[in-house]
């Protein structure tokens, strides 16, 4: 079960109320009285617990309720009954506590009963803090780190440095021993400590250690800022407490922050003092970004691709690498002359998953380009980059063979996108060019990568692919992070209307690429029907082109 905790800035008066009550014992049974209970039954008012000798009756010690002051210090019972005893008495801290102990008892006594607290001076460690399970099992053993973790201390806020310029100690301690790293192995973050404590003991037994428990811990950093474990109640209901034992008691409490508002002037000051430390933080984060903030020129749109080739899958052979590039449109785009538009991909095995063969490739890959609209009255769809991609196989003797050739256009639109493409190969009829592609390796291969599309040389109005044989092979899965950059992003002038008129004409074109390939994987589907009627038996084909049943 998650433990709530809060963290909060505290103020110069950081109050904190606490109660405890106790909801078993004598407050968990319903009193009736007497006389309406039957002769034959007990009765339960005999079980009404009786006044002490000296009046105190246990009902008063099952509840109570006190605020309590950041590093406000509380005695037990237990520090009042030793610190008695000047023997027990070994640091000046504890001779304070004494003198202390005697004023409140020539006061009239604590007014504290069992709720009591551990400052950051006190030699209290909560072990539940260093005894942290990570899982429920009752068998679980402690790392290594949280052994050694367990005995690291955190350096005072009051730490003075060494007086004078002389080196006390050795710089370099070669042979240390295990309690000298114990001694050193400090974490320097400043940290002090303070525990709310509940001492849970049966009436007239408190003061004994296996009582206590922990209400709260605090914290506060050098940032000033406090950390409460648990979390204040507010309205989520009290915390409880189970004892063990025969009895089980169980006990309740809530913590509550009631520190007294501030008064105008502290929190002015606490106003100036957070502006400059937001103020200094800015600065720092401007100084890691920089002044040199790359501005595209105006009517120019920058376009960035965090790319992945992710896997293929659906080939013939094994040990598969994939060789890509962008192509930019003739027309209006443009790159740095730094920018490689091509890569390739490690050699990758395949595996198994389902009735196809998977090759995990998780390749990386970056680029830039510029788009630069210069003409206003054309109406023309702009081009969009097209990524083309190759892949190939290469087995024990070095042999590679083609196993598809793809293309896809580019998103149109900044975000995250997954694309599958599609790919194929082209294939010469009889058996000997499959034989030789077993045996010998190599097959038939485009000269032109951009031939998969058309290509950005080609000028006429109809391009021919007659005569070319194919065979659909498997797929290539890309992932795109594009991000698009433009002044037309944040300008109110006439140059963001230009500029969004363009962007426009690109998603119109994106959704035209769209119905392209629609027509496009409907021309395939139909020359591959057209291709399985002309190998079936002349007598199984009608003259009108239907099967004969």
């Amino acid at each position: 079960m998650a433990v709530p905790v809060s963290s909060f800035v505290p103020r110069t008066r950081s109050r904190f109320g606490v109660h405890l009550q106790r909801i078993t014992s004598s407050n968990f049974f319903h009193y009736q009285p007497a006389a309406e209970l039957w002769k034959d039954l007990i009765d339960l008012a005999t079980f009404r617990p009786q006044p002490t000798a000296s009046g105190h009756r246990p009902e008063e010690d099952e509840e109570e309720e006190i605020v309590i002051g950041w590093q406000e210090k509380l005695f037990s019972q237990f520090e009042v009954d030793l610190y008695q005893n000047e023997a027990a008495c070994q640091s000046p801290l504890d001779y304070q506590y004494r003198q202390e102990i005697l004023k409140l008892e020539n006061s009239g006594g604590k007014k504290n009963q069992r709720i009591f607290t551990y400052t950051d001076s006190d030699r209290y460690t909560n072990l539940e803090e260093h005894c942290q399970r990570m899982t429920t099992a009752a068998s679980e053993v402690p790392s290594f780190l949280v052994e050694r973790m367990a005995n690291v201390r955190r350096r005072r806020q009051d730490r003075r440095g060494m007086e004078g310029g002389i080196l006390k100690s050795r710089i370099v301690t070669w042979e240390p021993s295990e309690e000298f790293v114990r001694s050193n192995h400090v974490i320097n973050t400043p940290l002090q400590t303070m525990h709310i404590m509940a001492d849970l003991g049966p009436y007239k037994k408190l003061g004994y250690k296996k009582y206590e428990h922990v209400l709260c811990t605090l914290k506060v950093d050098g940032n000033g800022v406090i950390t409460v474990k648990p979390d204040f109640t507010g309205l989520k209901g009290p915390y409880r407490i189970e004892m063990e034992g025969e009895k089980q008691e169980l006990w309740k409490y809530t913590i509550d922050n009631v520190s007294p508002l501030a008064q105008p002037e502290e929190e002015e000051r606490e106003r100036r003092v957070f502006k400059d430390l937001y103020g200094r933080h800015k600065e720092y984060l401007s100084s890691l970004i920089g002044t040199d903030f790359e501005m595209t020129v105006p009517g120019a749109l920058r376009l960035f691709v965090n790319g992945e080739v992710v896997s293929a899958q659906g080939y013939e052979y094994d040990n598969l690498y994939v060789h890509f590039f962008v192509e930019l449109p003739t027309t209006h785009w443009s790159s740095p002359a730094f920018q490689r538009l091509s890569g390739v991909t490690q050699t990758c095995t395949t595996k198994s998953l389902g009735m196809d063969k998977v090759a995990h490739f998780s390749y990386p890959f970056t680029f830039e380009a510029f788009f630069l609209h210069e003409d206003e009255s054309s109406d023309a769809l702009p081009e969009w980059p097209v990524l083309y991609c190759e892949v190939l196989s290469l087995d024990f003797w070095q042999r590679y063979r083609v196993e598809g050739y793809g293309a896809v256009v580019l998103p149109a639109t900044p975000g995250s996108h997954t694309l599958t493409v599609s790919t194929w190969r082209p294939v010469e009829l009889g058996m000997v060019a499959e034989l030789r592609r077993f045996f010998i390796g190599g097959s038939l291969e485009l000269e032109d990568l951009s031939y998969v599309r058309i290509p950005g040389s080609f000028k006429g109005e109809r391009l021919s692919r007659f005569g070319l044989r194919t065979e659909t092979t498997g797929t290539v899965t890309f992932r795109l992070h594009c991000l698009q950059q433009s002044r037309a992003f944040m300008e109110s002038s006439s140059l963001r209307k230009r500029m969004r008129s363009v962007l426009d004409r690109l998603e119109g074109f994106s959704q035209q690429s769209s119905v392209h390939n629609v027509l496009e994987a409907f021309r395939r589907a139909r020359r591959r029907m057209q291709e399985a009627r002309e190998s079936l038996p002349q007598d199984l084909v009608s003259p009108s082109g239907t099967l004969v049943s």
